[in-house]
């Protein structure tokens, strides 16, 4: 049996040219679709993509790592929270069944609405942040780390069980808590905080026989590709019309995840 899909590559090619674009984490495009379109049980497309989130945002780190950009304070913070979530969340599907009906559907309501608020701070993220910064101020001290590491364990819950919420979503809440730092670094420590996450997640869901490894290396073929050609391109679209259109397809498809 072959192991490249042609189909699958497709969709992966497609989709790392949106991630080259948009930045907007693939989770939040891939999971929905394979689960929409390709008719995968959503603990399955949700282990996969995790995979193969790990394995491209470990490039990513590499290269932010080499500039400089990764902050090592905010990531060791965030994984303080998120790990020790993440490892329960999983334990807590190996219970219950991640392929029984009960899982499936818990997992396609809590991705909906991720991919909901995704569109939302997609397109009023700035909006969110200037409204969030004034009413509740800045944290510093022993109030950040708690907030941080806070934030960390949401994030290890909501990665671990829809592969979504540690792109847009993390960010924003990234620059509410430190808006001294410049965006590069938060982008960087927010990618490289990705990896031991995705992959943590990613090897936990394999466990539980919920990874397609054919599945993973075609979206693989295609998206390292598109995420390369997507990159290249981004200075010739304009931002915000494109910030539109994405969000409005996150929204749709959120919606159909709830119904």
């Amino acid at each position: 049996m072959d192991l490249i899909n042609p189909l699958y590559s497709v969709a992966g090619l497609l989709v790392g040219m949106l991630v080259g674009l948009t930045g907007v984490g693939g989770g939040s495009l891939m999971t929905p679709l394979l689960v929409l379109a390709f008719g995968f049980h959503p603990a399955t497309a949700v282990g996969t993509d995790l995979l193969y989130a790990s394995a491209t945002k470990t490039v990513g780190t590499t290269v932010h790592g080499w500039r400089g950009t990764v902050d090592w304070r905010v990531v060791r913070r965030l994984a303080m929270g998120s790990i020790p979530t993440t490892i329960v969340t999983l334990i807590l599907l190996g219970r219950v069944g991640e392929h029984s009906a009960k899982s499936g559907t818990a997992i396609s309501v809590t991705l909906g609405i991720m991919l909901i608020l995704t569109a939302v701070a997609t397109v009023w993220r700035q909006r969110l942040l200037a409204w969030l910064t004034l009413r509740f101020g800045t944290l510093d001290g022993r109030g950040l780390t708690i907030a941080t590491v806070l934030l960390g364990a949401v994030l290890g819950m909501l990665v671990s069980l829809t592969s979504v919420g540690a792109g847009a979503l993390g960010m924003t809440a990234l620059l509410i808590l430190y808006p001294g730092l410049p965006i590069g670094r938060l982008v960087g420590s927010d990618i490289a905080h990705a990896v031991p996450l995705t992959f943590i997640a990613g090897v936990g869901h394999w466990l539980l026989g919920s990874v397609d490894v054919a599945l993973l290396l075609s979206l693989l073929a295609g998206s390292i590709p598109g995420v390369i050609v997507g990159s290249l391109i981004s200075s010739r679209i304009n931002e915000r019309a494109l910030a539109l259109i994405l969000a409005a397809v996150l929204l749709i498809v959120g919606v159909k995840m709830l119904l």
